[in-house]
């Protein structure tokens, strides 16, 4: 009888799934979990490029939301794996916000959709569309 571990080398990879409308549409709507909320979005660009900003920096960048909002949102962010948030242990204490990888992973699809809305704007002015 032959062993086991010999038979067995390795798992192939499995193919991703094809797409279809149903579970294209789920992904959307997961995705759109992920990032809804007025200011998501905008925390996002401030701490793309591996910038790592400390709560009251992003207060200063975004003057516009509460605090408890910021809060709020950074929170979310965090639960959802698309923000990591380091304490730094001293006195005062030091809280610093940054992107995961998964979500600075964000960042070409948020590009391509600044992209698409700019042509939306350069054919509601007659430019040119590509």
């Amino acid at each position: 009888m032959t062993r086991t571990d010999e038979k067995v080398r390795y798992s192939p990879e499995s193919k991703p799934e094809a797409l279809t409308p149903v579970t294209a549409a789920a992904g959307v709507e997961q995705a759109l979990k992920i990032l809804e909320g007025r200011w998501k979005l905008v925390i996002l660009f401030h701490l793309f490029g591996g910038k790592l900003l400390r709560f009251s920096d992003l207060e200063r960048a975004i003057p516009a939301v509460s605090q408890k909002m910021l809060i709020q949102q950074l929170r979310q962010m965090e639960q959802d794996g698309v923000v990591r948030r380091i304490v730094h242990h001293q006195v005062p204490p030091k809280v610093e916000y940054g992107l995961t990888d998964w979500g600075q992973a964000l960042c070409p699809a948020l590009d391509a959709l600044l992209t698409w809305a700019g042509r939306r704007d350069a054919a509601a002015d007659g430019g040119p569309e590509t």
